[in-house]
């Protein structure tokens, strides 16, 4: 049997857009690896990290070159309202991705109910390639077992 290829790295993926990357961000909470020790320094006083900040450094320039290069980097939020602690410190540090040219768009969950939309986040990079972001969790776990579901 054939093996696959490796899969691309994200920058390989966001080095070889052409026209557009486009973000879709349905959580409420992510917090997950690194992010977790500045969403917490957030949650204790407010802080963001700096753009020349190990938290930012690999995204940023990346984002700088890719919209240097002329592609439009979009990030469209789908949040709660009343949205929760995590989308408040994303919204605090958003400036950055502002600064580094990102174009970022919030839409509040109960605009989007007639949206047919996935069940995961992901990116589309030239409306040819999706790379879904499938963080923690999984319907299995959430799901409830046909015995014990009640319609």
């Amino acid at each position: 049997m054939p093996q696959r290829p490796p899969a691309p790295s994200f920058e390989d993926l966001l080095d070889s857009a052409q026209a557009h990357a486009v973000h879709l961000e349905l959580r409420d909470v992510y917090a997950v690896g690194e992010e977790r020790e500045v969403y917490e320094a957030f949650l204790r006083d407010g802080s963001v990290p700096a753009d020349d900040s190990e938290y930012w450094s690999g995204w940023l320039p990346l984002v700088e070159r890719t919209v240097a290069r002329g592609v439009k980097v979009r990030r469209a939020r789908i949040v709660s309202e009343p949205v929760t602690d995590y989308i408040r410190f994303e919204h605090a540090i958003t400036d950055a991705n502002l600064r580094a040219g990102e174009q970022v768009r919030w839409l509040p969950r109960r605009r989007a109910s007639t949206l047919a939309l996935p069940g995961n986040d992901f990116w589309l990079i030239d409306d040819s390639l999706v790379r879904w972001n499938i963080f923690s969790g999984a319907v299995w776990g959430l799901a409830t077992d046909h015995a014990d579901y009640r319609i």
